[in-house]
């Protein structure tokens, strides 16, 4: 078995490339880079969409789950169902058809990401980090806001907990550090802020980034039938709202 495959072109640019790796006898890692780029994030993602549409079409037998994540993805596999040639290993058999289905050209309109925007109460007790972070940067609360709520950003990976999105990139004077005392517990929906991206909290969990708002929306919900709300290439705008139209909202979502 070759346990490190060589780096293949991806696309007509030589910069952009993948590595094959095992992750265990039962995940197959593909690497697109070693530093997180807005464009290498988007190939994961793409990359992604494209093997779980050749999975579901059959074309990769043995499948159990696709996983981006920033700069690369996981492939996870059951051996036994791998189709094989000879004494061909599965890991082999495997790497050399997801080869063939990245070397293809992705359909452009399946490849569209989702626009998604995300209501926001910013501050007060939904954001209470917000002052003592604009502060920080040398900002007031309202330009803070104003640079967070100003562009389509993209949802880098998906993890950490069920449905927690990480976001970004982010204006580059939206550059806090994380919290040095991390909190115990943090309500659901929170808006996290540091190094440049933004986090939703979807359960209330501990954490240790800066709270700057809130949203009414359920990141993740097991009884949905997409449980997560936001997915690995999805791009969301962060929209301001009023603390009545949290509570209005909130009802919507929790009747």
């Amino acid at each position: 078995m070759n346990m490190l495959k060589s780096l293949h072109p991806l696309g007509s640019d030589p910069v952009q490339a993948w590595t094959l790796s095992p992750a265990g006898d039962s995940c197959l890692v593909v690497t697109f880079g070693a530093v997180l780029s807005a464009e290498t994030n988007r190939q994961v993602a793409r990359c992604a969409r494209q093997l779980d549409a050749a999975a579901r079409q059959g074309l990769l037998p043995g499948i159990t789950d696709i996983v981006p994540a920033m700069v690369s993805l996981g492939v996870h596999y059951r051996p036994e169902q791998v189709a094989c040639q000879g004494d061909e290993c599965p890991f082999d058999a495997l790497a050399a058809q997801v080869e063939a289905v990245l070397r293809q050209d992705e359909d452009s309109q399946a490849s569209a990401p989702r626009l998604i925007e995300i209501p926001v109460c910013y501050g007060g007790e939904h954001g209470p980090d917000l002052d003592a972070v604009a502060q920080g940067l040398g900002l007031t609360p309202q330009a803070l806001i104003d640079l967070h709520s100003g562009q389509w950003l993209d949802v880098l990976m998906v993890g950490f907990a069920p449905g927690h999105p990480y976001i970004g990139v982010l204006d580059p004077r939206l550059d806090p550090q994380r919290r040095a005392s991390p909190r115990t517990q943090v309500a659901p929906g929170s808006i996290g802020l540091a190094n440049r991206q933004s986090v939703i909290y979807p359960l209330e969990l501990p954490g240790g980034w800066n709270l700057i708002g809130r949203t009414p929306l359920k990141m993740f919900d097991a009884y949905r039938g997409e449980p997560c709300l936001l997915h690995s290439g999805d791009k969301v705008r962060f929209v301001p709202i009023e603390p009545g139209q949290f509570a209005a909202l909130s009802q919507q979502e929790h009747p």
